[in-house]
C-alpha cells in the first residue's frame, strides 16, 4: 500500500513530460557531437566521472535535459551555454546519436545495500523501490523521460542525488526526484549509487 503513491507519481509523470518528438538524425549527431566530446567524450563516454555518460541514454530525456538547460530550469553555466544556441533539431539529432552509441559499465563487486534499495526501497523511511520509474534493470522510460541509469559514472549519480536532496536541481516532475533524494542518507546515496554504475 505504501508503494501507491509513487506509482501515482509516476503516471503523472509520464503524463506530464510525455512529449512528441520529430525523431533525430545519428549520423547529423555525429557530426554535432564533436563539440560535446570535450566533456563527454566521443562515443558519450568521457574520462571524468563527474560529468555523465550520454551512450544508451533515452533520447526523449536527453532532448528534455538540453530543454531544460536552455531555459534555466536546470541551471548549470557550462550547459545551459552549450544548449542556447541548439535548435530543436540540434537537440533530436544529438539525443539520437548518443541514444545509439554502446555503455560499458565500470566492472565492480555489487553493493547489497544499493541493490536492495534500487529493488526494494525502504519502507521505515517510505522510500520506494526505484524500479518503478527506472526499470528492473535501470533502463529508464522513454515515454516519460525517465533516465536509463545502468552504467552510470557513481560519481555523478551521487552528485545528483545530493544536488537534489538539497533543491540545487530541482527540474524533476512533481518534485519526485527530490522527495526520494530527501529520504536517503549520505551512506544510502553512495551504495545506490555503486550499485547503478556497476550495473552491466
Amino acid at each position: 500500500m505504501k508503494q501507491q503513491p509513487w506509482l501515482w507519481l509516476c503516471a503523472m509523470a509520464l503524463v506530464t513530460t510525455t512529449q512528441a518528438h520529430a525523431a533525430g538524425s545519428a549520423s547529423a549527431g555525429k557530426i554535432k557531437a564533436e563539440s560535446c566530446a570535450g566533456c563527454h567524450g566521443e562515443n558519450g563516454i568521457g574520462n571524468v566521472p563527474m560529468f555523465p555518460k550520454l551512450s544508451a541514454q533515452k533520447t526523449s530525456y536527453l532532448i528534455k535535459q538540453l530543454n531544460d538547460f536552455k531555459s534555466g530550469k536546470r541551471p548549470e553555466p557550462t550547459m545551459s551555454a552549450m544548449a542556447a544556441a541548439m535548435s530543436d533539431e540540434d537537440m533530436a539529432d544529438l539525443s539520437a546519436y548518443f541514444a545509439e552509441q554502446k555503455l560499458s559499465a565500470e566492472p565492480a563487486p555489487v553493493n547489497e545495500r544499493g541493490r536492495t534499495l534500487f529493488l526494494a526501497g525502504d519502507p521505515d523511511v517510505g522510500l520506494p523501490a526505484c524500479t518503478g520509474c527506472h526499470g528492473p534493470e535501470a533502463r529508464g522510460n522513454e515515454p516519460a523521460a525517465f533516465p536509463a541509469l545502468h552504467g552510470q559514472y557513481s560519481a555523478y549519480l551521487a552528485k545528483t542525488l545530493h544536488d537534489f536532496k538539497t533543491e540545487s536541481r530541482y527540474n524533476d516532475p512533481n518534485k519526485m526526484m527530490r522527495s526520494i533524494a530527501g529520504r536517503l542518507s549520505d551512506d544510502d546515496i553512495a551504495a545506490v549509487s555503486d550499485y547503478l554504475a556497476s550495473m552491466q
